[in-house]
Formats: structure tokens, sequence, C-alpha cells
């Protein structure tokens, strides 16, 4: 989580992702983390220009605590014989203590008494039209003949499947190697919030005792929209079992928010067919997007 200076609090995801974003009341401060280690309670502090510290749990605020003076700095954890303590920091100098009690109890609220009032409120159901007295009769006259057409669209959606597996088993598109000449293993990350990103490869000789050479890394992009800093490179030799982390940069040239697929491809030196293929669908350049 991120406390921004625009009054907002806001979640990312391991690569940078933007989940969601929460208003705040004021100028957030400082951040703490609360753990809960007895009732496994995760929480985040986000301390106000307002005297207020709210607790949030991902993007729901759970609770708001009201302090004599703005928190400048904010910490949970062991004090003394207590697991579970708040140390906070004012802006005059002050130091404040709170201690939760051991018995205290955390709880999502009581989430069952508004589903049984939903349930029992009457709904407003809709008039039986002649439409629809007529497409139940059509159901249970040809209730046969519709059966067995669904089943033919099922048995052409697994064809349909099979035959685009089968294709891409031909065409080397899939993140692991059938050569058993060549037996790789490729995984693709893409970090950062743009325009420019980080784009890192985990190539892996899947082989037991052959040591794998003479491998070229090759990108196929849109270039209008992208620009690879390494658009084709040689990899190292692979050694078995070892796991070789390459990394490129690739940055947005397009001021659109717009979000396209990088190919990858593992060429053997002198083979134009690809051992391998990764596509990657690259994220909206979230700097691009705010301007």
């Amino acid at each position: 989580m991120v406390a921004c200076s625009d009054e907002t609090l806001r979640g990312y995801n391991q690569k940078g992702k933007k989940l969601w974003a929460v208003k705040l009341s004021a100028n957030p401060i400082t951040l703490g983390f609360m753990d809960g280690k007895l009732q496994s309670f995760q929480a985040v502090l986000v301390a106000l220009a307002n005297r207020e510290i709210h607790v949030y749990r991902d993007k729901n605020l759970v609770n708001v605590i009201q302090v004599p003076d703005v928190v400048t700095s904010i910490v949970f954890g062991h004090y003394g014989r207590e697991d579970n303590t708040l140390i906070m920091t004012t802006q005059g100098g002050g130091l404040i203590i709170k201690i939760l009690k051991r018995t205290s109890t955390f709880h999502k609220g009581d989430a069952t008494a508004g589903v049984l009032v939903t349930q029992s409120a009457k709904l407003n159901m809709p008039k039986k039209t002649k439409l629809y007295v007529d497409q139940t009769l059509r159901e249970r006259e040809s209730g046969a003949a519709m059966h067995q057409v669904f089943q033919t669209d099922l048995r052409r959606i697994r064809l349909t499947a099979a035959r685009a597996y089968a294709r891409a088993l031909e065409c080397s598109m899939g993140p692991i190697s059938e050569s058993l000449q060549e037996p790789l293993k490729l995984n693709a990350v893409v970090q950062g919030m743009g325009p420019t990103f980080k784009l890192c490869l985990n190539l892996q000789n899947m082989s037991e005792s052959r040591a794998i050479a003479n491998l070229l890394i090759c990108f196929i992009y849109n270039e209008n929209h992208y620009s690879v800093e390494r658009p084709f490179f040689k990899a190292p030799m692979l050694i078995p079992g070892l796991n070789y982390p390459l990394a490129t940069f690739v940055e947005c040239l397009s001021d659109q928010a717009i979000s396209d697929v990088i190919k990858v491809f593992v060429v053997k030196e002198g083979n134009s067919q690809p051992l391998l293929t990764a596509h990657i669908s690259m994220p909206v350049s979230e700097g691009l997007a705010a301007t």
C-alpha cells in the first residue's frame, strides 16, 4: 500500500499494477503495519493530518483512532510484556502508547443479519408475459432436440480446442519446449508502472545431464507502441537444473492508455523454427494514464 500526497491510499500487487484507490479525509503523514500474530489480524495504520489514525484492511476502513496531536511516526508490535502495542510520536514531541487487550477478538461483523433481511424481503416478480409462456412450452416440447444441439456445440468447442492445442505444439507456442534435444522452460514477468518497464525472463534447462548452448532470444512487438532495449541477444550456456534470469527494458511510446502483446521467441542458432514462444501481455502505463 502507498499513501499519496493527493489524499489517497492506493494498493498495488507485486508486479506494480494498481488494484484500488481510497480517498482519505486528510493528508497522510505516515504509515504503519499492524500484525496481530495471535489471531492473524493484519492491517495498515494511516496517520492523517487531522489527528486521526485510520485502520485499513485492504481497502476497507475498519476503525478510526482519535489522537490529541498529529502523529509523525507509528509502530505496532512487542513492547515490554505486551505483544500488541501501538506506539506513536506526535508533532509536538509527545509519546502515545496504546495497548491492545489480550482478551480482544477480531471479527468481520454480523454479516448474516444482512443476508437474512435480504432473504425475508419479498421480491417484486414480473408478470408472466405471452413470450415467457411460449418459450416455456417450447422448452417442454423440444427439450431433447435442444439438448442434442447443446451437445453438438460442446463437441465442436472441444474439437476446436484440440486443434488449437495441436497447432500450438507444432509452432512451439508454449512456455515449455516439447523438443527432446532442447527441453526448455520459460517464465516472463513484467515489473514497473511505466512508461519504462523491466521485462524479466527466467530460462531453465529441463534436461538431466546435457547443457544447452547457442540459444538466441528474440522479441517481436509493435514498434509504434514499444521500444525494447535489447530486441535480440544471445543467451548464455544453460546448465541443467539452474534458473537463468535475463532482463531487458521496455519503453512505452504511445501517449494513450493501451496494452499490447510482446512475443518472446527462443531460437536455436542456425534454425528458423523457435523452440518455444511466450506471449507477454503488457500492462497499461500508469505514468501515461495519470497524465
